[in-house]
């Protein structure tokens, strides 16, 4: 049995730096990405968040991610709307955040594989008594 913030901890991760990513793209994305033609690389940088949840993550180490980014995902799309400046129309923008969420969850399932095939290294190097 694990304490009750262990559970949480993975899931809070993901949320904050889920909406910390979303500002940082969303704020320079006029000098860097619009003017360059690639806007749509920015979402690469989503797969950062989920990593790190599902390094902090105790037992959901895919849910736990998932699910901060969903929750995430609410909070990003009104403060687009109601304090930036929308660059996209609200359907082109709930897309992109939900390409945002499919980055995130792929970020956390490329750290379980690494993690996965790193204690497969491991366990083979050991001699066989």
């Amino acid at each position: 049995m694990y304490r009750r913030g262990e559970r949480w901890l993975g899931i809070i991760c993901c949320f904050v730096l889920f909406i910390l990513v979303f500002l940082s793209l969303h704020l320079s994305v006029t000098g860097r990405f619009i003017a360059t033609g690639h806007m749509e690389l920015g979402c690469l940088f989503f797969v950062l968040p989920g990593a790190v949840a599902s390094f902090f993550a105790k037992d959901g180490k895919v849910v736990g991610p998932l699910t901060g980014a969903m929750l995430a995902l609410p909070l990003c799309l009104v403060l687009v709307h109601t304090t930036l400046t929308p660059v996209r129309s609200f359907w082109q923008e709930v897309a992109w955040l939900f390409s945002a969420v499919f980055w995130t969850s792929l970020g956390s399932l490329g750290f379980l594989l690494i993690n996965m095939l790193r204690k497969r290294s491991v366990s083979t190097k050991k001699p066989a008594r």
